[in-house]
């Protein structure tokens, strides 16, 4: 693939498909345990998985900041033919995501009640909340080798090899989850332990390819010393300032289920939270479209930027934005038309959480097609380097105006209002989106007219 002159739509298409499915797999080991859990354990086996998962949300964020801010500054050296550099910006950003993954991990681990109940947890699901966490929590370093090395290796030209390592990671997730849960009787030790071993494998794997396969982007040794110590700062600091915005992305995931569970305990109590947890279940799905997206355009843009190709450059951000709405779009008509079908994947439809998730779906489903939006244009900013706007609008989607709505719009509207909080906070920040953009290109035109 040659990202300097082959047509936009051919090099898009192949990096999109293979990422799609990847990040679908990805998303799968969370639902495949889910639905195990719904149909082997019942709605409080959901609601505590649920108010664990904010914490995956967190690492996987990290991962996605290290991950997203290496791709693209590699992407950029490799442009300029600075190889060298390229693989050592690769190794810090493995390095700086072992650290913040296992250091934190271990203190969870040692404080696991106090954890359990800062996630939300109620006296009645703690014990299983404590359960499924000493088996989760070990699965978190794993998670951020498998979310930093699936960017460099479709930047290294093997998208479809990525796509495979998690695709492969869901397998496993699936034959273990079934055997843990079901002819074992594990309960939510078994839920825990399939997904972890499945990061395990896809995680080391990942690591190994880098290590020993890779093409171009291989491991390189670092420097050790205070100039070394510096050079890496140096470069996580760049790393993170491009990636930030990828973090408060993943961040708004977790902000979701964090207080999406406090305000349907308020209002709904504890079916309300097995209803949200269904919900949760697939949310990640719509993140990773968005995400792969994202994903897919970066390369292509990140490349052209850097050789200052700016009809490039835009053409592949249309073509982007065009996928965004069309897969929004496609999301959300099976959330409105299909919500029985969804919510008995994991629950028997007669159970009173399954019928606040039905009932709550399609007003759920209304904020998809400005969610995948979202995170398409965030990652736009991220490609060209400019980690303000993408911070500001996942700010924005995330925090400013995510939670207000969850506070203000169900005191309004009731029960329905907790569902469409999501939906408001996602439309508010696509029309924030057009504002700048208008105003960017009514800037442009006034300075073109005085040139």
């Amino acid at each position: 693939m040659d990202l300097r002159t082959d047509k936009i739509s051919t090099l898009f298409k192949k990096y999109f498909i293979p990422t799609l499915f990847g990040m679908l797999s990805m998303s799968a080991v969370t639902a495949i345990d889910g639905v195990f859990v719904g149909h082997g354990i019942g709605s409080d086996g959901i609601a505590a998985v649920n108010i664990c998962i904010p914490l995956l949300m967190i690492f996987t964020g990290i991962g996605l900041m290290a991950g997203i801010g290496s791709s693209v500054i590699s992407s950029i050296y490799l442009s300029k033919g600075k190889i060298k550099t390229a693989r050592l910006n690769v190794t810090q950003s493995i390095l700086f995501s072992t650290l913040v993954a296992t250091i934190p991990s271990v203190f969870m681990m040692f404080f696991l009640e106090e954890t359990a109940y800062f996630l939300g947890s109620s006296e009645y699901l703690l014990p299983m909340v404590k359960e499924y966490l000493i088996w989760f929590i070990p699965s978190l370093t794993f998670q951020m080798w498998l979310s930093v090395s699936l960017f460099i290796i479709r930047l290294d030209g093997a998208p479809k090899l990525a796509m495979w390592f998690n695709i492969s990671a869901a397998l496993i997730t699936t034959v273990l989850g079934g055997i843990f849960i079901f002819p074992l009787q594990m309960g939510l030790t078994g839920a825990a332990l399939a997904p972890t071993l499945a990061l395990l494998i896809g995680g080391s794997v990942s690591l190994y390819y880098l290590i020993y396969r890779a093409k171009i982007l291989r491991l390189y040794p670092l420097k050790l010393g205070f100039r070394g110590f510096r050079l890496f700062i140096y470069s996580i600091s760049e790393q993170c300032q491009i990636g930030f915005s990828a973090l408060l992305g993943e961040a708004t995931m977790a902000v979701l289920m964090f207080v999406g569970n406090h305000i349907f305990l308020q209002y709904l109590g504890d079916n309300g939270v097995g209803a949200f947890g269904i919900a949760c279940y697939y949310m990640p799905f719509v993140f990773m479209i968005g995400n792969a997206i994202a994903q897919s355009a970066q390369p292509i843009i990140s490349y052209n930027y850097g050789l200052y190709q700016h009809d490039r450059v835009i053409g592949t951000e249309k073509l982007a934005l065009i996928t965004a709405v069309i897969c929004g779009g496609i999301v959300s008509f099976v959330f409105v038309v299909f919500p029985e079908v969804l919510v008995g994947l994991f629950l028997k439809t007669d159970n009173p959480a399954a019928g606040l998730a039905i009932k709550g779906f399609p007003y759920f489903a209304f904020g998809f097609i400005c969610f995948v939006l979202n995170l398409t244009v965030i990652g736009y900013f991220q490609s060209i380097e400019k980690p303000k706007p993408a911070a500001f609008f996942a700010f924005l989607r995330g925090f400013a105006f995510l939670i207000p709505a969850f506070i203000l719009v169900p005191q309004v509207l009731g029960e329905e209002g907790i569902w469409l909080a999501m939906p408001i906070s996602e439309t508010l920040t696509t029309i924030a989106c057009l504002i700048f953009f208008v105003i960017k290109n009514e800037s442009r035109l006034v300075q073109k007219a005085y040139t």
